[in-house]
């Protein structure tokens, strides 16, 4: 889909593949088919989890054009990747790649648990959502990640990529709670179909979300 001068296209579970300025962007590539294999200028990672830092399918794409922007976990998963730059990042950095601007925010939970006490994504392992601003559009993937508090700091948001399946990440209804608090001008829903959530939960979200335009793609 075409938002503006942006080229959107949401492959699997968390992974997105945009194009603009002449430049193609993955964010969290797994399970690629052939067909949504092209070169990647710029790749970003939100975490080590095998779903979204996904060594397979990095290699893919990833090569001496590609600048990789991924959070500090992944360090040692992408230690043999020859890329042309590699930059591992924590929440709150802030990065100009060339006409691009990186910022890394955070991505945590707060009620979901992989064991008593013990959530799935702590706060203290600084994982990582990104903006991006491309083109003069300002786009945020959320990662994997709950409401946080630190949402309500984003600003100008263009378009907001928001997980909705729940177990991991935000349900459906939590998910629209942040899209309201976000006020992004359009928001796709993603995480779900592959490892956990269903297109049920993308629907279930999109009937909720006031406010915003909501592509399920």
């Amino acid at each position: 889909m075409k938002y503006q001068s942006l080229e959107i296209n949401h492959f699997n579970h968390d992974t997105f593949h945009l194009q603009a300025a002449g430049k193609v962007f993955y964010i969290d590539p797994y399970k690629l088919e052939p067909n949504q294999v092209v070169p990647a200028d710029y790749l970003f990672i939100t975490h080590e989890h095998f779903d979204h830092c996904s060594l397979e399918d990095i290699k893919k794409i990833a090569g001496q054009q590609t600048a990789v922007v991924s959070a500090v976990q992944c360090q040692e998963i992408l230690n043999d990747i020859n890329v042309k730059e590699k930059i591992f990042v924590s929440p709150g950095q802030i990065l100009e790649l060339d006409d691009v601007k990186v910022e890394a925010v955070p991505a945590y939970n707060l009620d979901k648990w992989r064991s008593a006490g013990v959530p799935f994504h702590p706060q203290d392992e600084d994982k990582v959502g990104f903006v991006l601003t491309i083109d003069q559009l300002r786009i945020y993937h959320a990662g994997d990640t709950d409401n946080i508090p630190e949402m309500s700091r984003l600003k100008d948001i263009d378009v907001a990529f928001l997980p909705v399946s729940g177990t991991y990440v935000m349900t459906a209804m939590e998910a629209a709670e942040a899209c309201a608090i976000i006020k992004p001008k359009m928001v796709v829903p993603m995480h779900y179909g592959s490892v956990v959530g269903s297109q049920a939960d993308a629907e279930r979200f999109a009937r909720a979300v006031r406010g915003a335009e909501v592509a399920i793609i």
